[in-house]
């Protein structure tokens, strides 16, 4: 493996170059009323959990939290799990806990 790529244990993926491989979920937002709101009617950051990073990404490392834009990215589904293929210059920041 590449000096700088790293892959959690629990899916094999690998990213190159400056990709970074997300977990992540949907999930439903509801106003204080009760009504959810529809996927459209949102534009804001989604957050993920990072399972993977390619050679090239400097700053973020597997399992960090990430914010990144809300169409950022591809989404593929493994084993029933959504994940996402970004690139690590679509990333927002990475929340500290």
């Amino acid at each position: 493996m590449a000096k700088g790529a790293e892959v959690s244990e629990a899916v094999k993926f690998k990213p190159l170059k400056g990709r970074i491989f997300v977990s992540y979920s949907e999930e439903a937002e509801r106003t204080a009323g009760g009504l959810y709101i529809p996927d459209a009617a949102k534009e804001k950051p989604q957050k993920g959990s990072v399972e993977a990073i390619g050679s090239e990404v400097k700053e973020i490392k597997v399992g960090d939290v990430v914010l990144f834009d809300k169409y950022s990215g591809s989404k593929v589904s493994i084993d029933g799990r959504d994940y996402l293929i970004i690139k690590d210059e679509d990333v927002l920041g990475i929340l500290q806990s």
